[in-house]
């Protein structure tokens, strides 16, 4: 650079000096003489074009003896096969089964609740009790008077057995006997809507109604929410494409930014219908929650393992680079020689990307040394020199 520079200043001087002794360019300028001017600048350009023919043949002569030349400093690593595993990020939300708000079968007004919101019932345990109208008393007036239409038709039978008798009376006693089982059993069946119970264990999460409140059934009548935190499960929306890679059993990772927790599992369920508006099909996956820290609605991200390769050769995204004609390729390091060694520019085909890498799958063999740091800035076929740190 410095002799460059030396010849630059030289010819400068060597230019100014010309102009001193034949016309100076302000004294041409001055003429206003377009065809002086337009001379001027001739001699000009070709003084400056036989110039950089001499600082190129210069700079020529200079590479091949300079020994000390200045070559790319690169970074390498040698490709290797690495077990690959391809994740789909999704977002979905928490969901269960058993959270279920209780109406009341009968109308009537709450006589007793038995329960507080945030208590733990087990399946069948009484929560509250509306008042029957009376329905208690109706149903054991009818036990005392089926249990006499028994009595009557039990012996009417024996009697019958004998030959006792007419068969319209045995006829119409066990009608009767029935006829009054029935109705009992109807009417038990209504006054055990008159206790409400939990339909599973659970934790009563509301109790909406209080004591002495009148309910009946039907909608705005509710009367507890009772939630089962252990059976939770996410929902998430894949997308069709997916539908051969994401499967029941498939891993999951998932995390709750809120809860700053993450918890690995399987894929429960997969649906098997594609929704037409979004072209989707609904993946069910369960969440083990001991410490009941999960609630229903609560926003999660998931990680679903839809690819997977034992011998994957990876590499980081950021060392490939594009031709004009859209392929991709790489520079690998031929012609090693101690530190030294020549830039080859490979095409290359590849496949799924994971966070800083990239999954190779034609152009780049295992023991292929890669340039990394510097794969920008060194052409095909450049000399090179690795190093070491």
């Amino acid at each position: 650079m410095r002799t460059l520079y030396s010849l630059l200043l030289i010819t400068f001087i060597f230019i100014s000096c010309s102009d001193k002794k034949e016309q100076s360019i302000d004294d041409v300028i001055a003429t206003k003489d377009l065809k002086e001017i337009r001379k001027k600048k001739s001699e000009l350009d070709a003084q400056i074009a036989d110039i950089s023919s001499k600082i190129k043949r210069l700079n020529t002569e200079i590479e091949k003896l300079d020994t000390l030349k200045r070559v790319p400093l690169v970074t390498a690593f040698t490709a290797k096969k690495e077990v690959f595993q391809h994740y789909l990020e999704l977002q979905g939300n928490v969901k269960t089964k058993q959270n279920v708000l209780i109406y009341p079968e009968i109308p009537g007004t709450l006589e007793r609740v038995y329960v507080k919101e945030g208590q733990k019932v087990n399946k069948g345990q009484i929560l509250a009790k509306i008042d029957d109208g009376g329905m208690a008393q109706q149903v054991a007036q009818l036990e005392a008077t089926t249990a006499l239409a028994k009595t009557t038709y039990e012996r009417q039978k024996r009697l019958w057995e004998q030959k006792i008798g007419s068969e319209i009376q045995f006829l119409q006693t066990k009608t009767n006997y029935e006829a009054q089982k029935n109705t009992l059993a109807q009417l038990k069946k209504q006054l055990n809507k008159s206790t409400i119970r939990a339909p599973f264990s659970g934790i009563i999460d509301e109790v909406i109604k209080n004591q002495g409140n009148v309910v009946s059934p039907g909608p705005g009548s509710e009367i507890f929410r009772i939630v089962n935190l252990g059976n939770m499960y996410i929902e998430a929306d894949v997308p069709e494409t997916y539908v051969n890679y994401i499967t029941k059993g498939k891993a999951v990772e998932i995390e709750f930014p809120v809860l700053e927790k993450t918890i690995h599992t399987t894929v429960r369920q997969t649906g098997n219908f594609i929704n037409p508006s979004n072209r989707t099909f609904k993946v069910e996956i369960g969440v083990s929650n001991q410490d009941r820290s999960i609630k229903p609605n609560l926003t999660a991200k998931l990680k679903i393992n839809d690819y997977t390769s034992s011998e994957a050769i990876l590499i980081p995204q950021s060392i490939i680079s594009e031709n004009a004609d859209g392929e991709q390729y790489v520079y690998v390091i031929k012609n090693n020689k101690g530190q030294f060694g020549t830039a080859k520019q490979v095409v290359v085909k590849t496949g799924k990307t994971q966070g800083d890498v990239i999954e190779i799958l034609d152009g780049i063999s295992v023991g292929d040394f890669l340039i990394e740091a510097g794969a920008r800035s060194v052409k095909d076929g450049q000399e090179v020199k690795i190093s070491k740190s």
